[in-house]
């Protein structure tokens, strides 16, 4: 559900809150706006006949106006990791009003907001361990292991996940000119057990945005769970890997792959779907942007190369809008300067500045969400393996679930020791 405040809310702004109507005004607020257990509670504000909808809108405006969103990266088995983040941060009573992802990441998000049990984690947690292979010996090195599963699985498929279709009854046409590989019917199978299509569209689960690429136009298209409908061919339409053969999805009247053929980390969708308000992003990155070492092979060099292409490339995105917010913040003081001096200007300066704030209210009210902080928690990797997100082998499973969560906590350790964020709004 998305996060009203109450300067969004279409009151005129001279009504005066009294003893006549004070609880008319409380019961309207606390109706629109989701109270969260930290928020300012409307029974704390001290009411009187001078108390207005404006001052009422600067006293809530900080505690209420900001968004907290997850968003989760595509990485096939890798996803497990983003698992073992999830379990800490619900640990930690951290609520997402939007969580956002693509391939790997839209299942993961899909089940967070659609879970059929109150525990969302335990659920993603169980369903990564029902995807998990037990044909992998445990005794395997890690490198042996990676390799092993990850041969397995392109031979044999994994029977939860995806089977080849030359397993499938023989016919000529069946594969030889078949434009895909494996088929995804056990995955399909396994979110159906997972989760409940229709608890995402209600207000007690959090707003959910995908991201898939048309393959006919080559760009992006998103699905928001509060204005289209979610069903199994979207999330699978998210998360069709053509690289890997897998089956594009047809929703609607589009042809869906992976959504990070275009980008991996759809931070850019989320603030085309939610414009208005201020965003504190917690970004699980599963391709490790940096890496000290240089490859010794060839499959290393296309690891590494692969890792380059689906790592996080918002940073540049995020200094732009850094940039944008400084200007937005400046339009709006100049704004309330003026508008708090209107009675000042003549004739003519008024109807400039009519003219001018219909431009404003497009830069600064309609589109002005300001980026306050993205905390990263970021996957680092011993092994330089190419094929390693195919490896569902119970141990790398509980590996990376493990790893998840270590990562996580020394993330929010970190930001507990760091200064509280001062808003700019």
């Amino acid at each position: 559900m998305e996060t009203k405040c109450i300067s969004e809310i279409n009151l005129r702004t001279d009504n005066q809150v009294t003893k006549k109507n004070k609880p008319y005004y409380e019961n309207y607020i606390q109706s629109v706006i989701p109270i969260e257990k930290n928020a300012l509670e409307i029974d704390h504000l001290s009411f009187d006949s001078s108390t207005s909808i404006k001052s009422i809108n600067s006293i809530r405006k900080k505690e209420l106006c900001k968004e907290t969103v997850l968003i989760m990266q595509g990485g096939g088995s890798l996803g497990a990791y983003e698992c073992g983040v999830y379990k800490v941060l619900e640990k930690h009573n951290i609520k997402f009003d939007i969580v956002a992802g693509t391939s790997i990441g839209a299942i993961n998000a899909s089940i967070i907001a659609g879970t059929k049990t109150d525990t969302p984690a335990l659920a993603l947690e169980d369903f990564w361990y029902s995807l998990a292979e037990n044909s992998t010996s445990s005794y395997f090195s890690d490198e042996l292991r990676s390799y092993y599963s990850s041969m397995y699985a392109a031979i044999f498929g994994n029977p939860n996940v995806f089977i080849p279709i030359w397993l499938k009854p023989f016919s000529y046409y069946s594969y030889i000119n078949s434009n895909y590989i494996y088929d995804l019917t056990p995955l399909k199978n396994k979110i159906t057990e997972y989760i409940d299509f229709e608890k995402i569209t209600t207000d007690s689960s959090p707003r959910l945005i995908l991201t898939a690429t048309d393959i006919q136009k080559g760009e992006l298209i998103k699905f928001d769970s509060n204005k289209d409908i979610i069903d199994l061919n979207t999330i699978l339409g998210c998360a069709g890997f053509p690289f890997y053969g897998i089956k594009w999805t047809r929703k609607d009247d589009k042809y869906l792959w992976d959504g990070a053929l275009e980008s991996n980390t759809p931070l850019k969708a989320i603030l085309d779907s939610s414009p208005k308000i201020n965003k504190l992003v917690y970004m699980i990155n599963l391709f490790p942007r940096v890496q000290s070492e240089l490859p010794k092979n060839m499959l290393e060099v296309w690891h590494r190369a692969r890792d380059i292409i689906y790592s996080d490339k918002t940073r540049a995105n995020v200094e732009i809008y850094k940039s944008i917010s400084e200007y937005i913040f400046l339009l709006k003081e100049m704004n309330e300067i003026i508008s708090n001096n209107e009675s000042r200007l003549d004739f003519e300066a008024k109807f400039k500045f009519k003219e001018i704030q219909k431009l404003y209210n497009k830069l600064a009210v309609e589109r002005g969400a300001i980026l306050e902080k993205i905390i990263r928690i970021e996957r680092t990797e011993r092994i330089h393996f190419l094929f390693e997100d195919v490896d569902f082998s119970l141990k790398t499973i509980k590996k990376l679930i493990k790893q998840g969560e270590q990562d996580a906590e020394l993330e929010i350790s970190k930001q507990k020791c760091e200064k509280p964020l001062l808003l700019t709004m």
